[in-house]
């Protein structure tokens, strides 16, 4: 009695090599990243659209009644001997 060979067996199904876009890990491996980008740049495109103002905070700009004790406050946290002169 001859024994064949394990993987020469004559008898077995024939191997289908599907086209690349067939496997789905192919569009795990392209999609992840694609996704990335796409929402990088929706990013980009908000951020351009939606700019914000520079606001002036020179030392000569005069403060509403409201920003007052934030004023004070930041001045005192920097030099608390002018925060005590400021408010004379």
């Amino acid at each position: 009695m001859a024994q064949s060979a394990p993987g020469n067996n004559a008898q077995s199904a024939p191997v289908s090599n599907p086209p690349w876009w067939r496997l789905p890990i192919v569009w795990l491996v392209i999609g992840g990243p694609a996704l990335v980008v796409v929402a990088g740049l929706t990013t980009v495109v908000i951020a351009v659209r939606n700019v914000d103002p520079v606001l002036d905070t020179s030392a000569g700009q005069v403060h509403s009644a409201k920003e007052l004790p934030a004023h004070k406050a930041r001045n005192h946290a920097a030099d608390p001997t002018r925060a005590v002169l400021d408010a004379n």
